[in-house]
């Protein structure tokens, strides 16, 4: 079992001396699924990457915005958002955490 709370706690104060201002952890690997908490500091960001076959992205903290060729979204705290399948990246509009959940094969 993962104390996301605390795991939150780590991850947000090495995002705020890490010099990219974001540190991640990979909380579960299992098969195809991964769930991973990232956390950024207000500002930083995840450039644009190609999206999995499938993941969502919740809010644990703080406010985010990801970015999208159709369309922005921002998201709060207890949101949790359907990732397109589109070249993505993610902003920090806060300090903010994330668990993000991603399933890399399809069967």
């Amino acid at each position: 079992m993962h104390d996301l709370t605390a795991l939150v706690e780590e991850h947000m104060t090495a995002a705020r001396v890490a010099p990219h201002g974001r540190s991640a952890h990979l909380v579960v690997h299992d098969g195809a699924l991964r769930q991973s908490v990232i956390a950024l500091v207000s500002g930083s960001e995840l450039e644009d990457h190609n999206a999995p076959p499938a993941a969502t992205l919740q809010v644990l903290r703080g406010r985010v915005r990801l970015t999208a060729s159709s369309g922005d979204r921002e998201l709060g705290a207890g949101q949790l958002y359907v990732i397109p399948k589109e070249r993505h990246g993610l902003l920090a509009l806060d300090d903010a955490a994330v668990l993000l959940t991603a399933v890399t094969a399809v069967a």
